[in-house]
């Protein structure tokens, strides 16, 4: 009987595997640590917020980060909802005008959709076809009545890194909050809140080999920026996020963090390395680019246009042998061209052209060349099929 072929994963933006390190270290866990990190009357409650508090400490030590400046969440969409409505809620009387960019993830756009609803006045920043903002449009788009700017991390579809340093020391200078969504970079590359002066960052577990259901925002002062709580009913975390912590799902956060900060140069160094292979082979099937900057940009990703083909007819063919996708997890059910490539430049057919890799810390070699071997055949017949309609 012939052994089936392993689905080869090549879509570690959406999700990850879990660690093997991290189930490990769940499964008693599960057993054992039931109880409420909010009863202080007997030990089980005392356990479960051992549990939570050394997991909050691990965490915090990922982005170099205070732990009592650590608010736990469900996701990083909570994250960024409660950062973006919170604040805004806290200050629209004073300030309303929020700057972003148009190639956020939609959590942040959807969110800031919202807020206009409400008053809030957002300006979405354009971004050239490297997919980076312009920092002197960003100087320019800066008034008396800016409250916040939100700017991803890294992009999620291209992997593309912003400026960081450069947009903090503009958002300083002008005494505006910055934010940004971290859930992307945080585990992949190194990312210090302190060194790169970042007010709110926002991420999550399942992003990083951990547990869905676990998600992070960090504040640089809670006692100084005012944040109205998105949850009410108990004033868990410091008054921020009421709701019982989902301890083991926040426990395997933290062991995921402790094993990223022991692996991380190592992992970007592996990731890169068989990330560039696998995109020389598909560039040199010809007719083919790398949407994105190619060296501000994660170790593990790559965002390929392959001209004269549909990317959700090759994601058909090829379903059962590779998991790829064309964007982002959260908006890949609809129809429409990624709206980050578009932003960038980017043609409706050479968006609905292209196709996100994204490798990770259990990928190997030999998927590299199998998963080419794949697509290059499956491309050159979906090119012939395309030449044969024009004929036609």
């Amino acid at each position: 009987m012939k052994a089936v072929e392993k689905l080869i994963y090549f879509d570690y933006n959406s999700t990850t595997p879990v660690d093997p390190e991290v189930l490990k270290m769940m499964t008693p866990l599960l057993r054992n640590v039931f109880g409420n990190p909010s009863s202080n009357t007997h030990k089980y409650g005392d356990e479960a917020r051992m549990a939570v508090e050394k997991a909050r400490i691990q965490i915090g030590r990922l982005i170099n980060a205070d732990t009592k400046n650590i608010i736990l969440t469900s996701s990083a969409t909570e994250s960024i909802n409660l950062a973006l409505k919170g604040t805004f809620e806290a200050s629209k009387y004073n300030k309303d005008h929020i700057i972003t960019a148009q190639t956020e993830h939609n959590a942040v756009l959807d969110t800031c959709s919202y807020l206009e609803s409400k008053g809030a006045r957002i300006t979405y920043l354009p971004v050239n076809e490297r997919g980076l903002i312009d920092l002197n449009s960003l100087k320019d788009a800066i008034t008396k009545k800016t409250l916040l700017v939100a700017i991803m991390y890294a992009n999620n579809e291209t992997g593309v890194i912003q400026p960081i340093n450069e947009i903090t020391q503009i958002t300083n200078e002008r005494n505006v909050l910055f934010m940004t969504d971290a859930t992307q970079a945080v585990g992949k590359i190194p990312v210090d809140v302190e060194t790169k002066n970042i007010d709110y960052l926002t991420f999550s577990a399942h992003k990083l080999y951990g547990i869905k259901g676990a998600g992070a925002l960090y504040v640089r002062n809670l006692n100084k920026q005012k944040i109205t709580p998105q949850n009410h009913g108990g004033g868990h975390e410091n008054g921020m996020r009421s709701g019982t912590a989902n301890v083991p799902s926040i426990a395997a956060f933290g062991k995921a963090c402790e094993i990223c900060i022991k692996r991380l140069e190592s992992d970007m160094l592996y990731v890169s390395k068989l990330r560039d292979e696998l995109e020389s082979k598909c560039l040199s099937i010809g007719n083919s680019f790398v949407n994105g900057d190619m060296s501000q940009r994660l170790p593990n990703t790559t965002n390929i246009c392959f001209n004269e083909i549909d990317a959700d007819e090759l994601i058909l063919k090829i379903k059962n042998k590779i998991a790829v996708s064309t964007g982002s997890a959260c908006t890949s059910a609809t129809f429409e061209p990624s709206h980050v490539l578009t932003a960038m430049g980017l043609t409706q057919n050479q968006a609905y052209s292209s196709i996100r890799f994204s490798l990770g810390r259990f990928t190997n070699k030999k998927e590299i060349k199998q998963a080419f071997s794949i697509l290059d055949e499956s491309i050159h017949m979906l090119r012939e099929i395309h030449d044969f309609k024009q004929y036609k």
